[in-house]
């Protein structure tokens, strides 16, 4: 079954890992989803190198090749063209559509401050890995922009955490009643910052929980994430959680592991076979101490 996905009999081109629907995937070139299943099985081999993934929709005019650790997935000429279309870089100011402030939480004492597409639901949270979150106003685009630049410095949080700090923290997390509280206190204080109702429709709170829906549980202590896929390489153990475009894993050894679905892009994948022994590079967990870093 190769799908139009590129690469030889039974052989896939991954997209990573998305979100369907309130659920993971795994995402193939040519827009087929494949379930990720708490608790089954997941083995596979990476084959045929790495391509760049294009942007949009459409396929990378050059078929560039991609490094293995990379986490975007694109070449350069890609990627700039990625950025200039993004919310993020402000080239949209005129953007009828309604957008929304939300906080974000991801462990204790850690919560950032974002926007949204109104259009996008929770999609956006589910995607970051977003352990809990609240919305706190809806609004235009540049009202919303400003207010998420107004409430960070007010509430002295960031509008970016690292992944790194996001694994660790999923290791021993309080119970939702906890994470509802944390988040509740800041919604608090977001409403007595002046300024940003004046162009912003405050939203009443409700707390969103996906310790659920991540599959989160009671993690065991991390003991290490791949670090790039290599040509031959094989992933297999159990999958015990998923968290934005992170799958926790299990493998036959017995460690806690964690794939960035993000390094999966563009590479062929094949299945594995259940003989098959995990042969692509592990690095140790990076102690993180702040919210520092890139989302």
């Amino acid at each position: 079954m190769d799908g139009g996905t590129g690469g030889g009999r039974g052989v896939w081109r991954s997209g990573g890992v998305g979100w369907v629907g309130g659920a993971a995937v795994l995402r193939w070139w040519g827009g087929r989803t494949s379930p990720v299943a708490y608790g089954r099985p997941l083995g596979f081999r990476a084959v045929g190198g790495r391509v760049c993934a294009g942007v949009r929709g459409n396929a990378c005019p050059l078929g560039a090749a991609v490094p293995g650790r990379s986490t975007g997935g694109l070449c350069p000429a890609c990627a700039r063209l990625d950025r200039a279309h993004s919310v993020a870089a402000d080239t949209f100011a005129d953007d009828p559509r309604p957008y929304r402030v939300y906080l974000a939480w991801f462990g204790p004492g850690t919560v950032k401050v974002g926007i949204t597409g109104e259009h996008r639901g929770s999609a956006r949270l589910l995607e970051q890995g977003a352990v809990a979150f609240c919305w706190l106003g809806r609004g235009p685009l540049m009202a919303a922009r400003r207010t998420e630049e107004v409430l960070r410095q007010a509430l002295g949080v960031p509008d970016r955490v690292s992944y790194e700090r996001k694994r660790a923290l999923r290791v021993g997390l309080p119970d939702p009643a906890a994470r509802r509280g944390e988040i509740e206190e800041l919604y608090g204080r977001a409403l007595g910052v002046d300024g940003w109702g004046d162009t912003l429709e405050a939203l009443p709170f409700a707390a969103h929980d996906h310790g659920d829906v991540f599959g989160l549980g009671e993690l065991p202590a991390l003991d290490g994430s791949v670090t790039e896929l290599v040509d031959g390489g094989v992933v297999t153990g159990r999958v015990l959680a998923a968290a934005g475009p992170d799958l926790h894993l299990r493998d036959p050894a017995g460690r806690h592991l964690v794939l960035d679905g993000r390094l999966l892009g563009g590479w062929g994948l094949e299945r594995g076979g259940e003989a098959d022994a995990w042969s692509v590079p592990v690095g140790v967990v990076a102690a993180e101490s702040g919210q520092d870093g890139l989302f």
